[in-house]
């Protein structure tokens, strides 16, 4: 049975576009927040109460508040010093990480040349290497190199293993910045550098952010590393305090709350503050 040529077949149904504004999209949102920012909530509060208040009632709220557990750790030497620590340390892991992260991406995405998308394989591998695999070959080699217990042991492993997501976010944005920008540039007489200088980080903003606030937040918070290659006591980052701490005021349960809770706050502040500037850099990078 054949049909006839004039015969008009029925439109194919279209498939319905998600509507993300639906209750459902929202309570997932709110489910996803909720377990994310729980535990969070209730460790800062946790140092408002006290340790007797925590085990009699452990998901209660503070009755009354008490503020001795913050004055407590601010008191402190050892906090202020380790605080001085992490700081140096991802101050100097971000700039590394930017300043080499920004320099690698320009090459593989504005120059031309035999093997670049290999190379650019070869940094994308990187994603896949788990930091914790290198942790004995990398103590050995800076042994080696007499960089233990210095800053330099935590900056220079950090650096290297960020630089692969480093890349993969830069890239794109360096990409997609006109050709007819670059040879208006060098018409004006502006080199390669000055045109990265003033023109391509400038339009890179929140790819810069990005990248930035994700090394500072995951050099902040490391302790593997750390606890590897810094013996020296002086040289303790707040990770490493936490631990201290706990292991001295095994009790005071209220006091390691709070001190927790202390040492987090600075990188959940930059998180939390760049939050707008992450999502855009992360949505360029994908979009890229």
């Amino acid at each position: 049975m054949t049909v006839a040529a004039n015969t008009v077949l029925p439109p194919s149904p279209k498939r319905r576009p998600v509507v993300w504004s639906s209750p459902l999209t929202y309570a997932l949102a709110l489910a996803v927040a909720a377990v994310s920012i729980a535990p969070v909530v209730y460790v800062i509060i946790g140092g408002f109460r006290t340790t007797p208040q925590i085990v009699a009632n452990p998901a209660g709220l503070p009755d009354p508040w008490v503020w001795d557990n913050y004055a407590r750790v601010l008191t402190q030497s050892d906090f202020w010093t380790q605080a001085f620590n992490s700081a140096v340390i991802a101050l100097g892991t971000t700039l590394g990480v930017v300043v080499l992260g920004v320099g690698a991406a320009f090459v593989l995405a504005r120059y031309t040349f035999r093997g670049r998308e290999g190379l650019y394989t070869f940094f994308t591998l990187g994603l896949l290497f788990p930091a914790g695999a290198a942790i004995l070959p990398l103590y050995l080699m800076l042994r080696d190199l007499n960089l233990i217990n210095s800053y330099y042991a935590v900056i220079l492993p950090q650096v290297a293993f960020s630089l692969p997501l480093t890349i993969v976010i830069l890239r794109p944005f360096l990409a997609a910045v006109p050709r007819e920008l670059e040879d208006a540039a060098a018409i004006d007489g502006t080199g390669r550098i000055g045109f990265l200088w003033r023109i391509m980080l400038p339009l890179s903003r929140p790819a810069l952010v990005t990248v930035g606030i994700l090394a500072f937040v995951a050099s902040w918070n490391a302790f593997l590393l750390p606890l590897l290659v810094l013996g020296d006591v002086d040289l303790h980052t707040l990770p490493l305090g936490v631990q201290n701490f706990s292991s001295q005021y095994t009790s005071d349960t209220a006091g390691i709350l709070a001190f927790t809770s202390l040492s987090m706050l600075p990188a959940l502040l930059f998180f939390t503050l760049a939050e707008k500037q992450i999502v855009g850099g992360l949505q360029g990078a994908v979009k890229g």
